[in-house]
């Protein structure tokens, strides 16, 4: 074997070790961005967590809008990379207590009954105008004393909450919108920011956010806006109604 053939042999060498620590490295590093994933949402791989479907208030029977139904896909997807598995529900059929399975919660109190119970037993501070016809306060947030009113299409607001029972266990995952499109929006952005959510929160961490959906006509749900973290306000006040 001559000079050039030993060194092509030991480029291709070379170049065969490098692509396969290459690829270890890289399938460890999804692995245990995957690990941190499923611990954040309490999805380890082949379990089972509940997707709680809310009713369109505008709808006759059991309807669904057409905003919460792609909020529930986006869940269904980001549940499917965690290799899990979920059990759909109607809100008003849907029976569990905390910390038995990963619950994900679409909607906000006026349309979805499950909603309602949470804020009263783990978000006390919350309180929601669900009186729709109050062309003023309909919808509106109050929390710490600061009301947040709905301007339909330009400044809507949605509480993204991961809370958890005074026993610990899996989490509930809250999206309580003033509208649906506000719903799709906070899910879409659990799904994109829930790495950052997890570091600045602890992966077991809970938490409570305002955010707010600017000109929703225009820009749909993709334009987020943290308004605040209101988890001291809203897990500690007292709410005067819903």
């Amino acid at each position: 074997m001559n000079d050039d053939v030993r060194n092509i042999a030991l480029g291709l060498v070379a170049s065969g070790v490098s692509a396969t620590a290459g690829w270890f490295f890289r399938t460890y590093l999804w692995r245990r961005q995957l690990r941190r994933k499923q611990k954040f949402f309490g999805l380890p791989g082949g379990s089972e967590c509940l997707l709680v479907v809310n009713q369109d208030p505008g709808a006759s029977g059991r309807g669904v809008s057409r905003h919460d139904a792609f909020a529930l896909l986006e869940l269904s997807a980001l549940i499917k990379e965690c290799g899990a598995h979920a059990d759909i529900v109607v809100h008003d059929t849907a029976r569990q207590g905390f910390g038995i399975r990963t619950e994900f919660c679409v909607g906000g109190p006026a349309s979805n009954r499950r909603t309602e119970a949470h804020l009263c037993s783990m978000l006390p501070g919350v309180e929601v105008n669900t009186d729709f016809e109050d062309a003023t306060d309909g919808g509106a947030f109050t929390i710490g004393g600061e009301s947040y009113q709905l301007a339909k299409g330009i400044a809507e607001y949605v509480l993204l909450a991961r809370l958890t029972g005074p026993e610990g266990g899996r989490p509930v995952f809250l999206a309580s919108g003033q509208r649906g499109i506000t719903n799709q929006a906070a899910v879409r952005y659990l799904a994109r920011h829930h790495t950052r959510l997890a570091r600045h929160h602890g992966p077991d961490g809970t938490f409570c956010l305002l955010l707010k959906v600017v000109n929703s006509d225009a820009y749909g749900p993709d334009m987020v806006e943290l308004v605040a973290d209101v988890t001291a306000s809203a897990t500690t006040g007292t709410a005067t109604g819903r």
